[in-house]
C-alpha cells in the first residue's frame, strides 16, 4: 500500500509518504515555506495544505498522486461537536468542520491526478497514537499516551497496541485540556501560543512551585484515566507580561507551578493506563509530549520499565501516525522509526553546484567531521549541514549549530546568535558510550525528548550546556545510525578529553529549521557564525566576505 499521510487542519502541516508499512519520507510544510509552524492555529487557515511537503513526499519516491492507494487526513469531522458544546470560546470554529469536509477535493486541487475518494479521515488522536505505538521499536504489544490541546472533542486519548491494532481505552472530554491550560499560561506570560511553550517549560526552572496548591483545584487527575484542567485564574496568580518586558520571580513561580501540577497529572494518568494494560512499554505523542521534563519524571517515577517519544510529537506527527494507521489496518506490517532524518537531503555534488552558483569561497578538507571538531576546539561556532533534515522540532545532528561546551559564556554567545531569550538552554549531544559517565537519566535518548542530571564532576567541564537546575536534555549518538556525528565527536574527545558537543537548532529566532542550502548560506551568511559545514564542504566566515576573485591551490572555489 503507497499512503500518503496529511496534517493540515490546525498547526504544523505535514506529510509523510509510508509503503508497503516502511516509512519513506516525512517533512514540514514550514520547512518549504519559511513559515514557522507552517501557519497560525486559527480556523481561518485551516484549508491551508501542506502542498510543497506532500509533493516532495511523492517526488522523493517517484510516485504521482494517482499513484497513491490512499491518503490519510489527521481529523474526522463527523465525530467533532460545535466548539460551544465543548466548552470552547471559539466562535468560527465551525470554520474548521467545513474545511475538513471538504479536504478530498482540495487535496485533488492540490495534487492533481489524486481521486478524492482515497481520502479517509483519521481520528485526531488515534492518529496521534499511531504516529507513536507504530513508530517504536519492539512495541507490538504497548501502552500509548496521547495529550495535547485538542483533537475533534477530546485532548487525550490512552490506548494500546496489540499487533496491528490500536484500541482506545479512554479519552479526556474537552473543555478539559492540559495542553490548552499550558497554552494559556504561555500567553499570559508574554509568549506566542502554540508555539513558545517549550520556553515556559525553560523558564519553570528559575522558580519554585510555590503557587501548587492554588493550581491542583483547577488541574488533577480524576482517579478514573482522566483529568480536570480548566478555567485556572492565571490574572489571580501574577500579572500578565508583555512580550518585550522582563519576567519576574512570579513569573518563574507560576511556570514551575504549572510544571509542577502537569507532571503530577501525567504520573496519574501513566499509572492509571499501566493498571490496565500491565505493558513494559509506554509510548508518548501530542504535543505535551514535546515537555522533556514531564517525559522524564514519567521514565524515573512511573510503572512502565521503558518509555519511547515520538520525535515529531506535536500535530506534524499526525500525517506519519494516519499513514501508519491506514497501513496496518489494511494488512502491512509497519516498520520502526529507525531515525527522524526522513526529510530533504542534496549530493556531494548537487551541493558543490549550489556553492558555485552562489559564488561563495569553500574548501573540501579531507575529513569535515575532523575540521569541525578543530573548529569547534578552538571555540568557534558551526554551522552543520549533513544528510537529511529532521521531522519535528528538534535538531538531531542534521541541522544543527555547534559550540564547545566548556566555555560557560557559549550559552549566551548562541542565544545571541539565535536572538533568544538567555533563560533558554542550549543542549549537549554525547557518543552513546559515554552518556552514562557524565549524565543520569534515559539512554539512548537520540531525540532529545528526556532531560538528564549532570555529573557533579562534568558540571564545570561543560557549564555551557547545564541548566539552572543542574540538567541537561541531552542526545545519545550511536555511530551505527549517525556515524559523521559520531567521527566528529570522537575528534572533538581526542582534541579537548570532552565527548559531548553543544547542538542546537540551526536556525534564528521566529524562523524555522534550515532545510536547503540556500537557507544555510542564508542564516550563514546573517549570524555571526564562524564555519559551515555542508556535506563535505567548508566555508569560513572570514572567506565568505572577502572581496577578491582568486581560487587557490587547497581547494577554494569562487
Amino acid at each position: 500500500m503507497r499512503i500518503l499521510g496529511i496534517n493540515a487542519l490546525f498547526h504544523d502541516p505535514a506529510a509523510a509518504l509510508v509503503i508497503d508499512g516502511h516509512i519513506v519520507a516525512a517533512a514540514e510544510e514550514e520547512r518549504f515555506s519559511r513559515r514557522k509552524h507552517g501557519k497560525r492555529p486559527v480556523p481561518f487557515s485551516a484549508w491551508e495544505l501542506p502542498v510543497q511537503a506532500a509533493s516532495w513526499c511523492l517526488h522523493r519516491a517517484g510516485l504521482r498522486p494517482q499513484d497513491l492507494d490512499a491518503v490519510a487526513y489527521s481529523f474526522d469531522p463527523d465525530l467533532a461537536r460545535p466548539a460551544g458544546e465543548m466548552g470552547l470560546d471559539d466562535p468560527w470554529d465551525h470554520l474548521r468542520l467545513t474545511y475538513a469536509r471538504e479536504a478530498p477535493n482540495f487535496l485533488r486541487g492540490a495534487l492533481p491526478g489524486l481521486d478524492p475518494a482515497l481520502v479517509r479521515f483519521v481520528p485526531h488522536h488515534m492518529a496521534h497514537a499511531a504516529s507513536a505505538a507504530f513508530a517504536a521499536a519492539g512495541a507490538d504489544t504497548s501502552s500509548v499516551l496521547v495529550l495535547d490541546g485538542r483533537g475533534e472533542r477530546a485532548s487525550h486519548l490512552a490506548a494500546r497496541r496489540v499487533h496491528d491494532r490500536l484500541e482506545p481505552l479512554h479519552s479526556q472530554e474537552l473543555p478539559h485540556s492540559l495542553g490548552l491550560v499550558y497554552e494559556e499560561l504561555t500567553a499570559h506570560l508574554g509568549f506566542l501560543r502554540s508555539s513558545d511553550e517549550f520556553k515556559v517549560m525553560a523558564l519553570a526552572s528559575h522558580g519554585t512551585p510555590r503557587m501548587l496548591a492554588e493550581l491542583r483545584r483547577h488541574v488533577y487527575p480524576t482517579g478514573d484515566g482522566g483529568f480536570h484542567a480548566a478555567g485556572v485564574p492565571w490574572h489571580e496568580l501574577c500579572s500578565p507580561r508583555g512580550p518585550e518586558e522582563a519576567w519576574t520571580r512570579d513569573h518563574a513561580d507560576v511556570a514551575a507551578s504549572a510544571q509542577a501540577v502537569l507532571e503530577e497529572t501525567l504520573l496519574d494518568l501513566a499509572r492509571w493506563l499501566h493498571g490496565r494494560t500491565h505493558d513494559s512499554l509506554l509510548t508518548l505523542a501530542g504535543g505535551v509530549a514535546l515537555n522533556c521534563v514531564a517525559n522524564s519524571r514519567i521514565a524515573r517515577e512511573g510503572p512502565f520499565s521503558r518509555v519511547w517519544v515520538q520525535p515529531a510529537a506535536g500535530d506534524a506527527g499526525t500525517a506519519l501516525g494516519g499513514a501508519l494507521l491506514l497501513a496496518a489496518g489494511a494488512g502491512d506490517d509497519p516498520e520502526p522509526m529507525t531515525g527522524a532524518d526522513l526529510g530533504r537531503d542534496w549530493s556531494d555534488a548537487e551541493l558543490g553546484a549550489w556553492l558555485k552558483t552562489a559564488a561563495v569561497p569553500f574548501e573540501r578538507p579531507p575529513d569535515i567531521a575532523e575540521t569541525v571538531a578543530r573548529a569547534l576546539a578552538d571555540n568557534a561556532i558551526v554551522a552543520w549541514f549533513q544528510g537529511r533534515s529532521e521531522y519535528g522540532p528538534r535538531a538531531l545532528g542534521h541541522r544543527s549549530l555547534l559550540a564547545h561546551p566548556g566555555h560557560a559564556g557559549n550559552l549566551e554567545r548562541l542565544n545571541d546568535v539565535k536572538g533568544r531569550e538567555q533563560f533558554r538552554p542550549v543542549a549537549p549531544m554525547v557518543l552513546a558510550d559515554r552518556a552514562a559517565a557524565i549524565f543520569t537519566g534515559p539512554v539512548p535518548s537520540p531525540y532529545m525528548l528526556f532531560v538528564h542530571d549532570v555529573a557533579p564532576e562534568w558540571r564545570e567541564r561543560i557549564p555551557a550546556v547545564v541548566h539552572v537546575d543542574g540538567t541537561a536534555r541531552i542526545q545519545t549518538v550511536d555511530p551505527a545510525s549517525e556515524p559523521l556525528v559520531a567521527r566528529m565527536l570522537g575528534h572533538f574527545e581526542r582534541l579537548t578529553g570532552v565527548p559531548v558537543v553543544v547542538n542546537t537548532s540551526l536556525n534564528t529566532a521566529g524562523r524555522p529549521m534550515v532545510d536547503d542550502p540556500r537557507d544555510a548560506l542564508e542564516c550563514f551568511g546573517s549570524s555571526p557564525v564562524d564555519l559551515l559545514a555542508i556535506g563535505p564542504y567548508a566555508i569560513r566566515r572570514g572567506s565568505f566576505f572577502r572581496t577578491d576573485d582568486r581560487s587557490d591551490e587547497e581547494g577554494w572555489s569562487r
